[in-house]
């Protein structure tokens, strides 16, 4: 049921051609199955019934798809009849064979429409898929059942499992589809098979009576592995496991109880918190990716590309632009630390090559497009320039004096800075309208955030050849506004120092990790400092030192274990230890030891805090900041805040981002606990002027989600 937009006009006509009725679905852009499509159906299978003329019927979508999915305008709406499992047996159960020809998208329900025919063909470039998982579901107009009937148990789990497509070669080889098209005329060659199926006298053959791979045993054998991988690779999300119990009631159950079954566990997923959290989100970074000032702009064309600084971040942007097919300069200061750079993107490919995930001539077409030099000049015809040199105001302005030497007219100068003035590096160069924040996050080639960071003199194409960019290394970009940490950085320090309050206040730092995980980031705050290095927090802790409000907590556990050379895993110490090398920290006595010191230093008596009180202070802080950010303009909406989150900070997705979550468990709630948090610290848990307003109006962030 992937969500698609679609304006209000549907049809779907039936014409006869011969002995053959052609029906057209027609409902611009993508042929959504809204109501008035899914009538249409039921009625165009119906008139074929009544029509002795009629030997065959052909489904077709009109435009450049067959169905592409759900409508969007339906979700969270009463349901209007008929249902798309009506459609889908209505179809089945033709009297005539019914074929449906797959041009373009048959998505979620467009490819139960096509399951629920008797007969498929599939054309070059259709996409095929169950993707609903994405959103929170599952197919439930009998996709589990007759998908997995048709080509097994694993090849249905994967499909609906992973929410991929699929071409119409590996539909053709699955058993999705019986034959590909062999041209682009699909109207043609649709009706040529449904004439090729009369002349045999080709019976209705219904999915629902195939029997997919004859071995029960290895179709078992297949459900009981997706199960176990599902219970570790999909912790808390409901959808994926309620899959593998619908493929596995298709095994096991007669059809019609298998739909019901199917039914049952479709509608619990609808109705769950997950499905709105995911189909917020799909909206999120879809919205995100649109900003005030790409509206009338045009990007400016990008081929080649510079990256100033061959360390982690800048190898990791120079792998991201070679995958995205553009050629890429490095510029370092010697030919020690260029061949370094050099080597750090080689390191990138071989660790894919490893994992069987690259070819090795795959590595060699992207190092065609690589080059590296000692000078500047090399940038002289570069279409844009990033620069990823240590995160200090002094070294960023020379590098910006360098390219604003070399570089062309209209070439744009980007900084990936994580924290620093972008307003001041622009100022300090004689193109400050050239000059565009792009922040990436580490490692750059795997995290899907980019922050496209917007200066006050930067002009309307040049933020649109980022957001441009950014689509072309299939990356979420956000738009942010100039402060210390943009948005997502900024909302870090302040739910970070949260945690560390929560530490030195009595619990564990091992404790606020569990209860994290437990709501469903992938790592809690001390895992990920270890991951990260907490040499660079503390780097930022000491930059900001100087105007750090005086009368403002500061715990200094961090700082403890930064002195003591203990920066995280690749120094086998941080939070945990990581003895011999291991990926995997254990809890530590001596920082526990530490954080006893240091707490009565500051004269404080530990207390006990359970889960679920530590994650309520965590999000109470989070969302806080969020508002602030939203209140200041440095992001557009609330849904932006959920992009960045979501996609760069580990935000359980199927809880749609901390402003979605903050909307779900209500406003008053959060303002209530951030009210209650200040008694203790009127300073820090000050709360936002944004959420005092909106839980005084009654409303939630939601309703500041307007399009950009």
């Amino acid at each position: 049921m992937t969500p698609l937009s679609a304006p209000d006009s549907a049809t779907v006509e039936h014409q006869l051609r011969g002995s053959v009725l052609v029906v057209t679905i027609d409902h611009a852009p993508v042929n959504a199955l809204n109501a008035a499509v899914r009538r249409g159906l039921i009625d165009a299978v119906t008139a074929a019934d009544a029509n002795a003329s009629v030997r065959a019927v052909l489904i077709v979508g009109a435009g450049r798809n067959f169905i592409a999915g759900a409508d969007i305008r339906e979700f969270g709406k009463p349901a209007v009849p008929p249902s798309l499992p009506e459609v889908c047996n209505r179809i089945e159960a033709c009297s005539k064979p019914v074929i449906a020809a797959i041009h373009g998208a048959a998505l979620g329900g467009g490819l139960e429409v096509a399951l629920a025919s008797h007969y498929r063909i599939a054309f070059e470039g259709a996409k095929l898929g169950l993707p609903e998982v994405q959103l929170g579901l599952l197919p439930g107009a009998g996709g589990t059942q007759r998908a997995s009937r048709l080509i097994g148990a694993e090849a249905a789990l994967s499909l609906m499992l992973s929410g991929r497509h699929v071409g119409a070669q590996e539909a053709l080889r699955l058993g999705l589809v019986d034959r590909v098209g062999q041209s682009d005329d699909v109207l043609t060659e649709g009706l040529a098979y449904a004439h090729e199926l009369i002349a045999t006298q080709a019976a209705p053959r219904r999915t629902r009576n195939a029997r997919g791979p004859a071995d029960r045993q290895a179709s078992a054998d297949a459900i009981a592995a997706a199960r176990a991988e599902t219970q570790k690779k999909s912790r808390g999300l409901l959808s994926p496991m309620k899959i593998v119990d619908c493929v596995e009631a298709a095994l096991n159950l007669p059809f019609d109880e298998g739909l019901q079954f199917e039914r049952k566990q479709f509608l619990e997923c609808r109705e769950s918190p997950q499905r709105a959290g995911l189909v917020h989100a799909f909206f999120a970074e879809r919205e995100a990716q649109k900003s005030p000032e790409t509206r009338d702009a045009r990007a400016r064309p990008v081929r080649c590309v510079g990256v100033v600084g061959g360390g982690t971040m800048g190898a990791g942007i120079a792998v991201a632009l070679l995958d995205a097919g553009l050629s890429v300069t490095m510029i370092e200061r010697d030919d020690e630390t260029l061949e370094r750079g050099r080597a750090h993107v080689e390191k990138v490919y071989d660790g894919l090559i490893a994992k069987g995930r690259l070819q090795q001539e795959a590595k060699a077409r992207a190092f065609e497009r690589f080059n590296g030099a000692t000078s500047y000049d090399a940038l002289a015809d570069a279409d844009i320039v990033i620069e990823a040199v240590f995160e200090d105001m002094a070294v960023k302005k020379a590098v910006f004096a360098e390219l604003d030497r070399v570089c062309r007219q209209g070439a744009v100068l980007a900084t990936n800075t994580s924290y620093l003035d972008i307003d001041e590096i622009a100022a300090s160069i004689s193109r400050p309208q050239d000059v565009l924040g792009l922040h990436f996050f580490s490692p750059a080639n795997i995290m899907k955030l980019l922050e496209i960071v917007v200066p006050a003199r930067v002009s309307d194409d040049v933020v649109a050849t980022g957001f441009e960019l950014a689509k072309k290394l299939r990356k979420v970009a956000v738009r942010a506004g100039v402060c210390d940490g943009f948005i997502g950085n900024r909302m870090l320090a302040v739910y970070r120092a949260a945690a560390d309050h929560l530490m030195e206040d009595g619990a564990s730092p091992y404790q606020i990790d569990r209860a994290v995980r437990e709501f469903g980031f992938p790592m809690g705050p001390y895992q990920v400092i270890d991951l990260a290095g907490g040499d660079i927090g503390w780097a930022a802790r000491k930059r900001r030192a100087a105007t750090r409000d005086p009368n403002a907590r500061y715990v200094r556990i961090g700082d403890q274990l930064c002195e003591r050379g203990w920066f995280g895993q690749k120094t086998g110490r941080g939070f945990y230890r990581y003895d011999d090398g291991a990926r995997i920290g254990k809890p530590d006595p001596e920082v526990e030891s530490i954080i006893d010191a240091e707490r009565e230093r500051a004269g404080i008596s530990p207390r006990a805090f359970d889960d679920g009180q530590i994650v309520r202070r965590y999000l109470a802080a989070m969302i806080n900041e969020g508002a602030n950010i939203v209140h200041e303009g440095i992001a557009l909406r609330p849904l932006d805040v959920d992009a960045v989150l979501m996609h760069g900070f580990g935000f359980p997705r199927y809880r749609g981002g901390p402003m979605h979550y903050a909307d779900s468990v209500g406003l008053d709630t959060v303002l209530a606990d951030i009210r209650e948090f200040a008694k203790e610290d009127p300073l820090f848990w000050r709360a936002s002027p944004l959420l005092v307003d909106l839980v005084a109006r009654g409303k939630p962030f939601a309703s500041l989600n307007q399009p950009a």
